[in-house]
């Protein structure tokens, strides 16, 4: 499955990491892939408790990047 993740960078260089679709589903780490890799199993963790809870799972989202040149 796929979801969008946000980073951001904290006042204390620490990369914050989200998924919005999955809410309170927060990681962070030292570096941009510390903080996907963590992210990455905070999600898996938060989609195994909801099947265990038999919660509904958020659906896969399928999304594109474009780059536009103005």
């Amino acid at each position: 499955m796929k979801y969008r993740v946000l980073i951001e960078e904290d006042e204390d260089g620490i990369f914050v990491a989200s998924v919005p679709e999955l809410p309170g589903c927060i990681s962070q780490g030292k570096t941009r892939e510390e903080a996907i890799d963590n992210i990455k199993d905070a999600a898996l963790g938060y989609l195994i408790s909801l099947k265990k809870h038999n919660e509904p799972i958020p659906p896969s989202i399928t999304e594109e990047l474009v780059e536009v040149n103005a």
